[in-house]
């Protein structure tokens, strides 16, 4: 039998994979840190959230282009349609989040954030056509729990920002699904290229009613934004590529921790029970379905390949 040669695989690195998932942790809720200073007076006249999104994406794409300047990539068949709809999804997710993390707790905000591979597992079953079982079900179920805990569901308590940060992570699930269809086309930093080129002139376009000129301290605020969004991403993507996904992903979560951290330091603000009662349901949520994710991938490795398995 003629076997069909398999791709050289990339070396693991376990060590540096925590390291660049743990620097990009810092760098997102860096992100937050700086929506939310923006979003608010605390630089000047806060800013519209389509600007504050026109700012992340223009910023981010002069930074990966200056890398693609001196790493000279091959743009090659993008799919366009996959790329306008990933940014139209993932350019709504950052909006409504920078909106939200003006009116609640960056440590809320984030944590209902991580909702978003919940959703996007739930949005993986009529668009991957991807089966379910009960364990990602009960990681979901858990999930969920602990974000209507945070939205506070009572007539004094109710927190209407936290929907923002809802459909935040709806958005960006769904935007998971266009990245998983383009991870298998194309090359990383062609996606990131044309993601946030797409985005510069989507979210140009849509802030361009509301744009007002922003104060020396907001524009240095705009250009951090973007500049550690793009750093985060280039650290995300090559965590992944150096160890496998069960393993770093759960280190993600320590962004939690800094946004946390951020919103003490700068705004004074201390998560109160509910929030770390919300926080923790969601992340053990979120654990459960990575830790399933290894299992699963465990089990397709050890099948022998002559069974037509993957080594």
């Amino acid at each position: 039998m003629v076997q069909t040669p398999q791709p050289t695989p990339r070396p693991q690195n376990p060590s540096a994979a925590v390291a660049l998932m743990v620097l990009a942790t810092v760098f997102i809720a860096g992100t937050t840190l700086c929506a939310k200073a923006l979003g608010t007076d605390t630089l000047g006249t806060s800013l519209h959230p389509l600007q504050i999104s026109q700012g992340r994406f223009v910023f981010a794409f002069f930074g990966l282009l200056s890398v693609a300047a001196v790493l000279r990539p091959k743009i090659s068949n993008p799919n366009l349609r996959l790329h306008i709809s990933r940014t139209i999804c993932g350019a709504t997710g950052v909006t409504l989040m920078f909106a939200a993390v003006a009116f609640i707790p960056l440590s809320d905000a984030t944590a209902i954030s991580f909702l978003n591979p919940v959703f996007g597992m739930l949005l993986a079953i009529p668009f991957l056509g991807e089966k379910v079982g009960p364990w990602r079900w009960a990681a979901a179920a858990i999930a969920f729990v602990g974000a209507l805990i945070l939205l506070r569901p009572g007539p004094d308590t109710f927190q209407v920002a936290a929907m923002l940060a809802l459909g935040a992570a709806f958005t960006m699930g769904l935007e998971l699904i266009f990245i998983k269809k383009l991870a298998d086309r194309e090359p990383p930093l062609q996606i990131l290229l044309i993601n946030n080129a797409l985005g510069c002139v989507l979210m140009s376009i849509a802030a361009a009613a509301y744009w007002a000129p922003p104060t020396l301290a907001q524009w240095g605020a705009l250009a951090a934004l973007g500049l550690m969004m793009a750093s985060a991403q280039t650290c995300f993507i090559n965590a992944m590529a150096r160890a496998d996904a069960s393993y770093v992903t759960p280190f993600s979560y320590l962004t939690l921790i800094f946004a946390s951290l951020y919103d003490w330091a700068i705004f004074k603000s201390v998560p109160d029970w509910i929030s770390v009662l919300g926080a923790c349901i969601i992340v053990s949520g979120a654990a459960l379905l990575a830790w399933r994710e290894g299992v699963n991938r465990s089990r397709f490795r050890r099948v022998p390949t002559s069974l037509g398995g993957r080594v």
